[in-house]
């Protein structure tokens, strides 16, 4: 069982939480919640999580990135504790779990919820998985932001409420901002292993400083787009609430601009915390009169 949870990266996993709760909570705020399709979200957006930690642990090993170089957490693939077969099987097995899932929202919603399911699936396969892996062409973080930040957050939102909104696209930006900051630290540490083996993430094509640069202003972004809400008039002044979490921010933000290599393995369970704190006070300022 301990190689099982060590491949599933569960300090990866607030990450997962942190989208679908805003989505929640937006969705309470306008009487659309409904407690099992908001678990069932929760549980499937964990389990995706995992799919795509697990896809990612099997394909950077068939594609050799995972050397003896490695300055992240082992991988189970590359280490011999879990074989490639016995992988698969795993992400098969959880992906049918979500496809269970699915099918009760799937009944109240219509089924677009396969095609959006289908398109969640692909994209978790093929971030480190075929030929044209977008996890090795630069475009990781774009994807990052646009899954666990509109897909999740305003699909969430979809689920419960049976529409999108506006602000459902909006409120889905911080947390898709402040995740993607976990794949920057990421890349940052892994740029030299992974240059040497052909992934060609941003932090490889455009180098550290450029990716110090696009973590502060994804901080920035994140932070600032609670005040936009209030002074557009689309939300109260409680939704300043995640700026409570501006110390932790900066803190975070210099510890990566100071660590380099294996140092930054602490600094991404902390990035991760720090978009589930800053969604947590987003949703309850969302919802505070």
């Amino acid at each position: 069982m301990q190689k099982w949870i060590l491949a599933s990266r569960p300090k990866t996993l607030p990450a997962a939480i942190s989208p679908v709760l805003v989505g929640i909570a937006l969705a309470y705020r306008e009487g659309s919640f409904g407690p099992i399709l908001a678990v069932s979200c929760i549980l499937i957006a964990l389990l995706m999580q995992i799919v795509a930690n697990l896809a990612n642990d099997l394909f950077d090993h068939q594609k050799g990135v995972d050397t003896s170089e490695r300055l992240g957490p082992v991988r189970v693939t590359a280490s011999g504790m879990v074989k490639p077969q016995q992988m698969w099987f795993a992400i098969g097995f959880l992906v049918i779990m979500c496809l269970g899932l699915a099918i009760n929202i799937a009944s109240q919603r219509g089924s677009v919820i396969y095609l959006m399911g289908g398109v969640i699936v692909l994209a978790a396969l093929l971030y480190s998985g075929g030929k044209l892996a977008y996890g090795y062409i630069g475009l990781g973080d774009v994807f990052v932001f646009l899954f666990f930040g509109i897909a999740a957050t305003t699909g969430t939102y979809y689920v419960l409420a049976g529409k999108t909104t506006l602000v459902s696209y909006l409120v889905a930006i911080p947390p898709g901002l402040l995740i993607t900051n976990i794949l920057v630290v990421n890349n940052i540490r892994d740029r030299f292993t992974d240059e040497k083996t052909g992934k060609r993430t941003l932090a490889v094509m455009l180098g550290r400083d450029a990716m110090l640069l696009e973590f502060g202003l994804n901080l920035l972004l994140a932070f600032a787009l609670p005040i936009l809400l209030v002074l557009s008039g689309q939300s109260g002044f409680s939704t300043l609430l995640p700026l409570f979490a501006l110390p932790m921010a900066r803190t975070i933000y210099s510890d990566v601009r100071k660590a380099d290599g294996k140092a930054l393995n602490p600094i991404l369970g902390k990035t991760a915390n720090l978009a589930l704190v800053f969604c947590l006070l987003f949703g309850v300022g969302l919802n505070i009169p």
